[in-house]
């Protein structure tokens, strides 16, 4: 497996070949949403939540990113997609660092292009991608930095690395 530095490289590289302007910004490293937002807020744009979850009845793979203050309930989020409520849980940190090379606190939508396979499921809050934000924001492969991005560059990105996102609403 790849260092996080090497997975950092090697998606600052893919952005710059699909014309992706982004911003970073350091930090120490931080393991929740909390932690972070000292370190973000003066940014113009929309932080992040994401969840790397797995559905135990199909073992279906989901990477869930929704804004940092929603509220999210995976039993509604499994009932809209269609897995029955009760079956959406937060996947092992084993499974992550399979199938999106990080382990936790790390897992975002910027990871997933390390899912060749196309195992996973992208889930997008539908205000990321049209609630105005000038910039979306996650972590690049490591939980010291967070990266942001404008939403249309984001969904660009995604189905570059061949994941159409399933967008919800979650007002």
């Amino acid at each position: 497996m790849m260092a996080s530095d090497e997975l950092r490289k090697s998606l600052k590289e893919l952005l710059g070949r699909l014309n992706i302007d982004t911003i970073c910004v350091e930090h120490p490293q931080v393991f929740t949403v909390e932690e972070m937002m000292p370190h973000v807020s003066h940014l113009n744009g929309m932080v992040t939540k994401n969840l790397f979850l797995k559905d135990k009845k199909k073992k279906s793979l989901w990477l869930l990113s929704v804004r940092h203050d929603r509220q999210v309930n995976l039993s509604d989020v499994a009932k809209r997609l269609g897995l029955g409520g009760g079956n959406l849980r937060l996947a092992e940190e084993s499974l992550m660092l399979d199938k999106l090379k990080v382990g936790q606190g790390c897992a975002t939508a910027l990871s997933i292009f390390c899912d060749e396979e196309q195992s996973v499921k992208v889930v997008l809050d539908s205000d990321l991608t049209s609630g105005g934000h000038e910039r979306i924001y996650f972590h690049p492969m490591t939980n010291s930095a967070t990266m942001g991005l404008k939403p249309d560059d984001l969904l660009r990105f995604l189905r570059d690395t061949k994941h159409e996102p399933i967008i919800l609403n979650f007002v």
